[in-house]
């Protein structure tokens, strides 16, 4: 028999139902030559400390720091677990192949490798790699399995992330707890977690600290639109006042008109965390749960597979798009344009350059039927991004107008819509907005249509001065605090260059959710509308905190550019996981000699009332 593996039961279904598996058995499907079982996600994990040695059991200093001489795997105690391996374990010791039909991903690839492992499978192993679970791609997949060696550093990468983080958060947990916490709260420690917490207290610190500075802007009326100095900003206003003074008796002269036409490209595709970014700014929709909803689309077959990081397609999708617009069902009217004419194929949509394992998240073309309304509307930012990017692109005129009263330049810009070209699809929305665009960041963003001007004539105008403060950061929200995890705590606008920071990002597109729920968890952040603040609890961690290695962005963001390197062949598991050894010894050295009498404050939840309170010592 042939045992096929999947991650999760749903997923299994759907492979046994293409694969002919029908008959329903304890724990799996068979049919057709086929024995269709599945995982609930993780069964197997590394074992705790006090599986290798006794003495690591109990929390000491004196044991710090733990690294066992060789990692292992254990099962999840659980019973359900348990009688499911035991299912797994019996098919795979008679097994004749085993396809491993996780997670096309890392994280899919540790799972089943555990398991594996764990089941001691002795025969030939194929892999199924698919981005969809619809069954055209399940049957191209199954016609195309690939050796698990090709696989081999994907496990390998995933393996060194979970040791890695074994070391770090187990030892540095105990140690910052022990030595900080006095037994009375857990200070958990986390090679993702605190770093993302320290910038989240960076940000919380640089608006207390922020000292709001009052300055002048000269800028006049004339024929009823405003003009700018090009004096810029003025810290004394008896200095605005002076030049103000000197132009207010003067005409106004326009002194240029230029038009300038361009073009504006769609939107790009959704990789997982701008899938996620506009969720939260659109729909205040969590990091956790925008990715439990597209995790739902996947397995309903609506949608590709969700944990991406990248936003291109391969050139093998292009022949597959006007099937895939033609199954987009109550999108008619805006597909109709697309059918029967050729479609573009531009390089910021198609980039197999840009694409490793997986492409963009798009639809599959499989009718959507069967959602809910959260997921409906995730799937319409989906399907209308999809859409827009085989339409043409939106035409546009930037005119600039100058003047000159007196001595002194003025300068203002319109933009005219020519042709919506793709905007169409989007109606009045803004999909390209900035994640973090506040009120005053819309109106800048409006289009505004001059009057005409002709160079040479003048008349009279009104100046003023218009008074302003600078203003605080923003608190992240959660679609900022993933655009700063992706580039490892720099505020990037420019598309290619957040594509370039990408590789020293934090965390992986998948586990970025899950990083933001534990810190809300530990009662390490909290939430007020849609923006984030530290509680006492994590500051004072933060604060505690002397080891820049454990809590800067951009070190934990050169880790993260290793383990693709290990996933990609360019380097090896052994160094990156030597490297977290040495550094969890030099940390517990420096606690270790830290005389102070530092503490944080621990943070107590009334769960009836819901309600969190402060506990000093």
């Amino acid at each position: 028999m042939k045992v096929c593996i999947a991650e999760k039961p749903s997923v299994a279904r759907e492979i046994a139902e293409v694969l002919g598996a029908k008959t329903r058995k304890n724990g799996y499907l068979e049919g057709n030559g086929y024995q269709v079982t599945w995982t609930f996600g993780h069964l197997c994990m590394l074992k705790e400390p006090d599986d290798y040695s006794p003495q690591w059991k109990y929390w000491a200093l004196s044991s710090l720091p733990m690294i066992p001489p060789r990692f292992g795997i254990k099962l999840i105690d659980n019973d359900t677990y348990r009688q499911q391996f035991a299912v797994i374990e019996s098919l795979m010791q008679n097994a004749e192949m085993i396809i491993n039909c996780g997670d096309a991903g890392q994280e899919g690839e540790l799972i089943q490798r555990w398991v594996m492992l764990k089941a001691k499978a002795r025969c030939p192993v194929y892999r199924l790699w698919v981005s969809s679970l619809t069954e055209e791609s399940i049957r191209e997949g199954f016609a195309n399995l690939k050796e698990q060696q090709e696989y081999d550093r994907l496990y390998e990468a995933g393996l060194s992330r979970a040791i890695g983080d074994w070391i770090l958060g187990m030892n540095a947990t105990r140690l910052y707890t022990l030595r900080f916490g006095q037994n009375r709260q857990v200070l958990s420690i986390g090679r993702v977690q605190t770093p993302t917490l320290a910038m989240i207290v960076r940000r919380q610190e640089e608006i207390e600290n922020f000292r709001p500075e009052q300055y002048w802007e000269l800028k006049t009326r004339y024929r009823n639109v405003v003009f700018s100095s090009s004096k810029g900003r003025f810290s004394s206003k008896e200095d605005g006042e002076t030049l103000l003074s000197a132009v207010a008796g003067e005409p106004f002269v326009v002194t240029g008109v230029s038009e300038k036409k361009g073009k504006e490209s769609a939107p790009r595709l959704f990789d997982l965390t701008s899938l996620q970014v506009e969720c939260n700014r659109k729909y205040a929709f969590t990091a956790d749960e925008t990715l439990r909803l597209i995790q739902s689309l996947y397995e309903k077959k609506l949608t590709t597979y969700p944990r991406v990081d990248t936003v291109f397609l391969s050139d093998d999708i292009y022949p597959k798009v006007p099937h895939i617009l033609e199954g987009l069902r109550g999108y008619e009217v805006l597909t109709a344009p697309l059918k029967g004419a050729r479609l573009p194929k531009s390089k910021k949509v198609f980039d197999n350059s840009k694409v490793t394992d997986h492409h963009a998240i798009i639809p599959t073309g499989v009718p959507a039927v069967n959602m809910d309304d959260r997921e409906s509307k995730v799937y319409d930012m989906i399907a209308r991004r999809f859409i827009a990017a085989f339409y043409p692109e939106c035409q546009v005129s930037v005119t600039t107008v100058s003047g000159k009263s007196g001595n002194v330049d003025f300068k203002t810009t319109g933009k005219q819509i020519l042709s919506p070209g793709w905007k169409t699809v989007f109606g009045q929305e803004r999909p390209d907005a900035r994640a973090d665009a506040g009120d005053e960041d819309a109106e800048k963003d409006e289009e505004k249509v001059l009057p005409q001007f002709q160079t040479g004539e003048s008349g009279p105008h009104e100046p003023f001065l218009k008074e302003s403060w600078t203003t605080a950061p923003k608190p992240y929200t959660e679609a900022t605090l993933l655009r700063a995890m992706e580039t490892a705590g720099k505020t990037v606008e420019d598309d290619a260059l957040r594509d370039a920071l990408k590789e020293n990002g934090i965390g992986r597109p998948s586990t970025r959710a899950a990083i933001i729920e534990t810190l809300f968890k530990r009662h390490y952040i909290r939430k007020e509308r849609k923006s984030l603040f530290p509680t006492d609890t994590g500051r004072e961690l933060i604060g505690v905190i002397k080891e820049e290695l454990l809590k800067s962005a951009e070190l934990t963001g050169q880790w993260e550019k290793k383990l693709r390197m290990i996933e990609k062949g360019t380097y090896e598991a052994g160094a990156f996981i030597d490297e977290l050894k040495t550094m969890a010894r030099d940390i517990v050295y420096s606690v270790l000699s830290d005389n102070s009498l530092r503490q944080v404050t621990v943070m107590q939840v009334d769960k009836a009332a819901g309600q969190t309170s402060k506990s000093g010592r």
